[in-house]
């Protein structure tokens, strides 16, 4: 089953850019990739840039309407994802603990819809 990981922080909390912990922090990612890219469980990942250079749109009516920022005003900012491919939820929760900023983030797990069930 497919599961999106998706990666919440609050900047205010994360390692600051440059810094012993920030190099730490970027480690740990790799060594992840690595690790799921090894066990065959990585589909995609990425990181998002922040939230001041999102854009979100919606239609209402026939009208077109954009907006400046993310859809949804929170503390914690989607920062990035991951694609997997596991077994089970338990699997998932396991790539999803290895993390690494997780330690004072949230990381959400969703199964992905499968439209196409027979394959």
């Amino acid at each position: 089953m497919k599961y999106m990981l998706l990666i919440y922080n609050d900047p205010r909390l994360e390692p600051a850019y440059g810094t012993p912990e920030f190099q730490a922090m970027m480690a740990g990612f790799f060594a992840l990739n690595e690790k799921m890219n090894a066990d065959g469980v990585l589909i995609s990942g990425e990181g998002l840039q922040g939230v001041e250079t999102a854009t979100s749109l919606r239609i209402r009516g026939a009208k077109v309407e954009t907006m400046d920022g993310p859809f949804a005003e929170t503390k914690e900012h989607l920062g990035g994802y991951y694609v997997i491919e596991v077994p089970d939820l338990d699997a998932a929760l396991k790539y999803a603990a290895l993390v690494p900023s997780a330690s004072f983030g949230t990381v959400e797990l969703r199964p992905l819809m499968d439209y196409n069930p027979a394959g």
